[in-house]
């Protein structure tokens, strides 16, 4: 169920009124939440809602089972096994049939072919989003930083839907500690979940699809009909096309859960204000570069071997970062061009001066030659969208609102973050009356940008 639909228009107030009724009664509210959630999920397929279902089971009996363990060996073992079950049934899910194929051609190179079984399994929505907030769940239960908590209150935890689906990815012990207490209605951020909610819509149904289908979509489907200033023209509205697309779904998700009475986590700072790898990484979906460096980079030693050592780690956090994102060599390569740039970085340390400027320019780039690695379907459609940059050929798809688009999203990242939080605090001052009526105008303007096909499903949904 997507947030810009009609069907999630009809969900939510339904599911906000009920959740508002029953916020002070956490034994009534918390059952509700996790029949709407479900149903929600449900609504992509009710056999998705098996796995979560099991994998919520699942890691709540580990989580009980350390908590009772008082050997440090033996809650470690523990935690192992869960965490392998998690990823294994990732793997199953989302990796199968990339390493089946990819095995198989192998032993074809070296003459030793055989029929290996390739099945074909459906990738369930979301299934890597949930899957690491369960492992952070038994990791903090094994590191002491939370309590287990009750079997509801995980099952919340998992499937609460403004997150469930495309994060973002938020720590149990974030999220936890808030349902000790009963939300109260009167104490909601209304003007600030729609404030959000509002410019997600923009951001995604305004700019991000009309960039997709404009321009984005057709280039890098068949990159050889097109000359070098199409090409350029496609990567620059990919970078602000992502970023509108993701983004969007954040201040969606995160509004909405505003307006239920709970917080999430940060999940983007102006990404493409950055002035190096490291710097990008702190403000592009920083939860889920958290979550790498807590239960990755950190746990392989992280800085704390030397310099080769540090090298090592980063390139395997980074790796491992881009296959998170897909079963497809494009997001290894571009997760191992991420990892070469942070570890040339840290190789060059501060022994290299540049105006802040000069260092904007190049990290935007090379985000930006980075992202033509994520949006191609194939390494060899990628080498053929690298091919066509340097050839001349009319400039077919350049407008003024295609220019506008791309040149806004990345500028205005580029102004004082000051600005936005001042208009947030005066968006809660509002009146309700008026804040409902601007909200109403501007999800009539967003729906009628909307084309033909429909709103199309989030970019990071397939993750």
């Amino acid at each position: 169920m997507l947030f810009p639909t009609i069907q999630f228009a009809v969900f939510f107030p339904v599911v906000l009124a009920l959740s508002w009724a029953l916020m002070s009664r956490p034994r009534l509210w918390k059952p509700f939440i996790i029949a709407a959630s479900y149903a929600f999920y449900a609504a992509a397929s009710w056999r998705f809602c098996l796995l979560l279902a099991g994998v919520t089971a699942g890691n709540q009996a580990a989580a009980r089972l350390i908590a009772r363990t008082a050997d440090e060996q033996r809650r470690s073992w523990i935690l192992g096994i869960a965490v392998g079950l998690d990823l294994a049934a990732l793997a199953v899910f989302k990796y199968y049939g990339f390493f089946v194929e990819n095995l198989a051609a192998a032993l074809d190179r070296v003459g030793l072919g055989l029929p290996l079984p390739l099945m074909t399994i459906a990738l369930p929505v979301g299934v890597s989003f949930f899957t690491f907030q369960a492992i952070s769940y038994v990791a903090d239960v094994r590191r002491r930083l939370v309590e287990p908590a009750t079997g509801l209150d995980v099952a919340v935890y998992l499937s609460f839907f403004p997150h469930l689906v495309a994060g973002p990815i938020v720590r149990a012990r974030e999220f936890l500690p808030q349902l000790a207490s009963p939300r109260d209605p009167s104490r909601v951020a209304v003007g600030s979940g729609i404030a959000l909610i509002g410019l997600g819509l923009v951001k995604k149904v305004v700019i991000a699809d009309y960039l997709a289908r404009t321009v984005v979509d057709p280039v890098f489907a068949v990159p050889q009909l097109y000359g070098g200033a199409d090409a350029l023209l496609a990567a620059y509205a990919y970078a602000a096309q992502i970023y509108c697309d993701f983004s969007g779904y954040t201040d969606m998700a995160i509004g909405l859960a505003l307006l239920m009475g709970y917080v999430f986590p940060q999940n983007f700072r102006s990404p493409y204000r950055a002035t190096g790898f490291r710097d990008f990484w702190r403000r592009w979906h920083m939860t889920l570069s958290r979550f790498l460096r807590d239960f990755l980079y950190i746990p392989l030693g992280g800085s704390r071997g030397g310099r080769w050592l540090t090298y090592r780690n980063l390139l395997i956090t980074m790796v491992l970062g881009g296959l998170w994102h897909g079963a497809a060599w494009p997001f290894v390569l571009w997760g191992l061009f991420h990892g070469l740039g942070l570890v040339g970085e840290h190789a060059v340390g501060g022994r290299l001066h540049a105006p802040g400027w000069l260092r904007w320019a190049v990290t935007f780039h090379l985000v930006v030659f980075g992202w033509i690695l994520f949006r191609s379907e194939s390494v060899d459609l990628a080498g053929t969208f690298l091919s066509r940059l340097p050839v001349t050929g009319p400039a077919t798809l350049w407008s003024v609102p295609v220019v506008l688009a791309i040149v806004g999203v990345i500028g205005l990242q580029l102004l004082p973050a000051r600005g936005v939080e001042a208009v947030q605090v005066r968006l809660e001052r509002v009146r309700p009356v008026l804040l409902a009526t601007g909200f109403a105008v501007l999800v009539a303007f967003v729906g009628a940008t909307v084309s033909g096909q429909g709103v199309a499903p989030f970019i990071y949904f397939r993750f």
